[in-house]
């Protein structure tokens, strides 16, 4: 056998394996809504973010004459992040921070009816302190804070989608 054909057969025999455990790569979420309004907290990064992914699904909140009402509300309760000192040294200079984003939200039809209860999401990260590198671990910090925003909004958006029918009254 030629090393061409190894490679082949071995990629053949990858794929085999893999679609015989139910491996499939993950897919847009496909939501049970065309239309919805999203209530975000003040200064929201998150509810931001999900207006941005949302595009022009988004509709406002109160429906005017020649405007389209949202079909849900997501209403984004509470967006909270904190720092909080977890290590010293033995002199008492900070050695280690712990980064966190909460986010508490719900979602509801116009009438009033809920599909998902207030839920909370969060999501945690320790980073270094480095007194001599405060820039750096400054921009770390802006890093870490926007990747565990990335990962709540996934979260969000997979809890959106589990939706499957929204009955109107």
């Amino acid at each position: 056998m030629t090393m061409d054909r190894r490679a082949v057969v071995a990629a053949a025999w990858s794929a085999a394996l893999l679609a015989g455990c139910g491996f499939k790569l993950r897919v847009a979420p496909t939501f049970a809504f065309q239309t919805l309004a999203v209530t975000p907290e003040e200064n929201g990064l998150v509810a931001a973010d999900l207006i941005r992914y949302f595009g022009s699904a988004i509709v406002p909140l109160a429906a005017t004459p020649g405007t389209v009402a949202p079909q849900v509300i997501v209403d984004i309760l509470q967006e909270v992040r904190e720092k909080n000192v977890v290590g010293v040294n033995a002199s008492g200079q900070v050695r280690e921070f712990q980064l966190k984003i909460r986010i508490q939200f719900r979602m509801r039809t116009p009438d009033g009816r809920e599909l998902i209860a207030p839920t909370e999401i969060s999501q945690q990260r320790d980073i270094s302190f480095n007194e001599s590198a405060v820039l750096a671990k400054e921009a770390e910090e802006v890093l870490l804070f926007r990747d565990m925003q990335s990962d709540i909004l996934q979260q969000l958006l997979r809890r959106l989608a589990a939706i499957k029918t929204i009955e109107t009254r």
